[in-house]
C-alpha cells in the first residue's frame, strides 16, 4: 500500500495539466501513487498518454473539482491524500519530501500542512508568506487550540496533505466547490496538525480575464463561508478569534479592492456587518488607528459613511504622494548637480572606496583587502560605505560615508578604487581614471547574474539590462579558483580581468595560530573538549525569508551532550520550545547568526553542516569534516539552477533526511575514509588559489600596480599548512 495517494483533478485547463504530469514522470515517486480524475477529453487523453504510470479516472466534460476529487479519492490507496488542482504544479522532489514526513507522523495526524510557491501568468515561483508560520510551529503536531494561527496561512487544498481516513470521516463536509472553506474546515476538524516547513505545492494563479466573469452570488458567498465555518470552532476562543478576524479582513478586502456595482455593494456591506456583529467573539477589542475605525463602521453597517471615509484617504494619500514627489524630485536634481560637480574634478589616487554585503559594514573580502592595504601601502586612505543603521557597529576611528549623503557622492565620485562584493548602485559613473575591483562573496553553486534568466524564481525582480551596466562598470574580478573564474566570465560577460588570486577573506584560514583558535572557541563559551558543529544553510528564492530545516532539539539529544551546535540562521522565534531554551542555557546550542566575522566561526568548528551555502568552499581551506544535508536538492536545483550536482561531489558525506544526517555523526561516518577522499577531492577542485596569501596579491596587482609576474606564486596544495583543528589547538 501507498504511503501518499497524489489526486489530480480537473479539466487541462490551458495545457497546465502536461507540465503537471511531465514533472511528475521526471523523478522516482517512491511509497506514491498518482490518480488523476481527469475531466474531459482533453485532460483524459493527455493523462492516458503517461500511463501506466498513473491511474486515469475518465470525468465527463462540466464535471465539478469536487465531484472530481471525490471520484479521484475513490480510487486512492494511500495512508494520506494530497490533492493537486489540473492547472497547478509540484516543485521537484514535492511527493518525496510528503510521503517521507507522513511515514514519521503519529496516527493522531489528521493533516500536514506545507508551503507553496505561486505563479501567475506573469510570474513565476513567488515565495508565500507562509513559511515563518509554519518554521515557528515546528515538527511536533499539536491540536488547532495550540495553534490557531494556522487558521492565517494561505487556504489551499493543495498546501495540505489529508489522512486518508480523515478525508472518508469528513468527506460530506470537505466536498464542496468552495475551496477556502474546505482547506479552513480540514484544520477546523483535525484532531491533531503538523507541518513541514518545506514548498511542495505551486499554486498557478490563471489570468482573471480568461476566467468566467463573477456574479453577485459569487461575492456574497464570501459571506456564507465564514458563516459556514464558525459554528465548526465550538468552544475554541483563540480559533475562533483568528477566524473571525479573517473574516473582517477579506470582507473588507473584497468590499474595497473589487469595484462593485453600488446596488451589488450596499448588499454585500450589509450581509458582512449582520455576519460582523452574529460572530463578533466576547471581548474581542478592534485594531487601533484607521482599520479599528474601518471594523467599527462595518458593524454599525454604516455604508454611507464607509465609502466617505473611503474617498477621504483617496484624497490624503493623492496629496501625501504629490508632496512626496515633489521632495524627491528637487533632492534627486540637487544631488545629481553635486555629483556632476564632484565628478569634474580629478580622482584622487590615495582615496579608496569600500563596501560590503549592501553597504552592511566591514567583512569579507573587502575587509580582509582593507586591512592588507592598511600594511602594504598606508598612504591610501580608506574610506568604509555603512548604512545609517549599521554605523554606530564600526571600529572607533573608521572613516565611513552614509548612503545618499552629499560627502558619500563627493567620495564616490573623486575616488581611484572602488571595491565591492556586490555591486554600486547604477547611478554611480565610470570614470575612465578609477578602478572598480570586484571581490565576490563566494563560490557559485546556484546559477547567477545572466544564467538566472532560465529561472525565474531566483531571477524575479533583476533587472538584466542595469546587470550589464553595472559589470561594465568592473576592471578586476577576484577568483578562488578555476570553477569560478569559469562562471564569472559565462554570467557577467564583461571586459573586466580576473584574478585568479584566491579570495582574501580565506587567508586567515592558512594564517590563524593555536591561540587564535582558542580565542575563537573561547569567546563563543566552547568548553575544551567539546565536539562543535557548525550549522550553516543557505538562502532559498522559494521561501519567504529562512526557515528552519532540522529539529534542533531532536539532533542535539542524539549527538550527546559533548557535542555543541554553532547556529548560523535566524531560528529563534517568539515562543521557541522549552527544549530549546535549556540547549541554549546549557551551552549545547548557541546561536551565531548575527556574529561576525563568520571566519572565527569556521575556526571554531571541528566539523561543518551545511546544504548548498557557498561557506563549504571556504571552510574546505581548513581540511575539517564537511556533511551536506541535502534535504530539497531537487526543488533547489530547478528553481534555482545549479552548476553542478552538488550530491555527487560533495565534499563529503551527503545526508537527505535529518535521520541520515544523524546517523552520520553518531556512527563516526561523517570523518571516516570516505568522507576524508571526498574531502580531499573538492579541495584539489574548489581550493585552487587560496593559500593565505591572497590579499596580499590583490593588494599588489590592483593599488601598487605590480604585474602578475612578480606577484607571490600560489603554494601548492599539497603544501599547504591549514590553522590547526581545535583538537590540535589545545593538545
Amino acid at each position: 500500500m501507498p504511503q501518499l495517494s497524489v489526486i489530480v483533478y480537473g479539466p487541462n485547463t490551458q495545457g497546465h495539466l502536461t507540465e503537471l504530469l511531465d514533472s511528475l514522470a521526471a523523478l522516482p515517486l517512491p511509497d506514491t501513487e498518482v490518480i488523476v480524475a481527469a475531466v474531459g477529453d482533453w485532460a483524459r487523453e493527455t493523462a492516458e498518454g503517461h500511463a501506466p504510470d498513473i491511474t486515469v479516472v475518465p470525468l465527463p466534460d462540466g464535471t465539478t473539482d469536487t465531484a472530481a476529487r471525490s471520484a479521484g479519492a475513490r480510487q486512492a490507496r494511500g495512508h494520506w491524500l494530497h490533492f493537486v488542482h489540473a492547472k497547478d504544479g509540484l516543485p521537484a522532489g514535492a511527493p518525496r519530501l510528503l510521503a517521507e514526513r507522513t511515514t514519521e507522523l503519529p496516527d493522531t495526524a489528521d493533516v500536514l500542512l506545507f508551503d507553496h510557491v505561486t505563479s501567475t501568468w506573469q510570474t513565476t515561483a513567488r515565495p508565500s508568506r507562509d513559511g515563518r508560520r509554519l518554521a515557528a510551529t515546528g515538527r511536533t503536531d499539536l491540536p488547532l487550540a495550540e495553534a490557531a494561527d494556522l487558521l492565517r496561512l494561505t487556504p489551499l487544498l493543495g498546501n495540505r496533505a489529508l489522512r486518508a481516513e480523515f478525508w472518508r470521516a469528513h468527506e460530506e463536509r470537505l466536498a464542496t466547490d468552495d475551496e477556502p472553506y474546505a482547506a479552513h474546515a480540514a484544520l477546523l476538524l483535525a484532531g491533531r496538525i503538523a507541518c513541514l516547513n518545506q514548498v511542495a505545492y505551486e499554486d498557478r494563479r490563471l489570468r482573471p480575464e480568461s476566467l468566467p466573469p463573477l456574479a453577485p452570488e459569487d461575492r456574497f458567498a464570501l459571506v456564507d463561508r465564514y458563516e459556514n465555518l464558525l459554528p465548526l470552532v465550538r468552544d475554541r476562543r483563540a480559533a475562533r478569534a483568528v477566524l473571525y478576524d479573517l473574516m473582517v479582513r477579506d470582507l473588507l478586502r473584497t468590499f474595497a479592492r473589487e469595484n462593485l456595482p453600488d446596488p451589488v455593494a450596499r448588499e454585500f456591506f450589509r450581509r458582512a456587518s449582520l455576519a460582523a456583529v452574529r460572530w463578533r467573539p466576547e471581548g474581542h477589542q478592534r485594531p487601533d488607528g484607521m482599520e479599528g475605525m474601518r471594523h467599527a463602521l462595518l458593524e454599525e453597517g454604516a455604508y454611507t459613511k464607509y465609502r466617505a471615509l473611503q474617498a477621504v484617504n483617496r484624497t490624503r494619500r493623492t496629496a501625501r504622494k504629490t508632496v512626496r514627489e515633489r521632495r524627491r524630485q528637487v533632492g534627486e536634481k540637487v544631488r545629481d548637480l553635486q555629483y556632476r560637480r564632484a565628478l569634474s574634478h580629478p580622482a584622487d589616487p590615495g582615496l579608496a572606496v569600500f563596501s560590503a554585503y549592501w553597504d552592511r559594514g566591514i567583512s569579507c573580502n573587502p575587509a580582509a583587502i582593507a586591512a592588507k592595504l592598511a600594511e602594504l601601502a598606508p598612504h591610501i586612505h580608506q574610506v568604509w560605505v555603512v548604512g545609517k543603521e549599521n554605523a554606530a557597529l564600526l571600529p572607533p576611528g573608521t572613516d565611513h560615508v552614509v548612503p545618499g549623503t552629499r560627502r558619500y557622492w563627493e567620495t564616490l565620485a573623486t575616488a581611484t578604487y572602488l571595491t565591492n562584493n556586490v555591486n554600486f548602485p547604477n547611478d554611480v559613473v565610470k570614470r575612465p581614471d578609477a578602478i572598480h575591483l570586484q571581490t565576490h562573496h563566494g563560490t557559485p553553486i546556484k546559477r547567477m547574474g545572466l544564467d538566472q534568466m532560465e529561472h525565474p524564481a531566483a531571477a524575479q525582480g533583476l533587472d538584466f539590462a542595469a546587470l550589464l551596466s553595472r559589470i561594465d562598470k568592473w576592471d578586476y574580478s577576484v577568483s578562488a579558483n578555476s570553477h569560478s573564474t569559469r562562471m564569472w566570465e559565462r554570467a557577467y560577460p564583461a571586459r573586466f580581468v580576473s584574478l585568479n588570486h584566491g579570495y582574501p577573506r580565506n587567508d586567515v584560514f592558512y594564517t590563524a595560530t593555536a591561540a587564535d583558535v582558542r580565542a575563537a572557541r573561547e569567546r563563543l563559551g566552547i568548553a575544551p573538549g567539546r565536539t562543535a558543529v557548525l550549522y550553516a544553510p543557505t538562502h532559498r528564492d522559494y521561501e519567504a525569508g529562512f526557515t528552519p530545516r532540522l529539529d534542533l532539539a531532536a539532533l542535539a539529544e542524539r549527538l550527546g551532550e559533548n557535542t555543541v551546535l554553532l547556529v548560523r540562521a535566524h531560528y529563534f522565534y517568539g515562543g521557541a520550545a522549552s527544549s530549546l531554551t535549556g540547549l541554549r542555557r546549557s551551552g549545547r546550542l548557541v546561536d551565531v547568526s548575527s556574529y561576525d566575522p563568520v571566519e572565527e566561526l569556521c575556526l571554531a568548528a571541528d566539523a561543518l553542516v551545511t546544504d548548498y551555502s557557498s561557506i563549504m568552499f571556504d571552510y574546505a581551506n581548513l581540511g575539517r569534516p564537511i556533511v551536506v544535508y541535502a534535504d530539497d536538492w531537487e526543488t533547489y536545483s530547478t528553481t534555482r539552477g545549479v552548476y553542478f550536482d552538488l550530491p555527487a561531489q560533495a565534499p563529503g558525506r551527503v545526508a537527505r533526511t535529518q535521520g541520515e544526517l544523524t546517523e552520520i555523526f553518531t556512527s563516526g561516518a561523517w570523518r571516516d575514509e570516505c568522507a576524508t577522499k571526498a574531502l580531499a577531492a573538492f579541495r584539489r577542485r574548489f581550493c585552487e588559489y587560496d593559500d593565505g596569501r591572497a590579499a596580499e596579491r590583490v593588494v599588489r596587482r590592483v593599488f601598487l600596480g605590480e604585474p602578475e609576474e612578480s606577484l607571490p606564486p600560489v603554494i601548492p596544495l599539497e603544501e599547504r599548512t591549514p590553522a590547526p583543528t581545535p583538537e590540535e589547538a589545545t593538545a
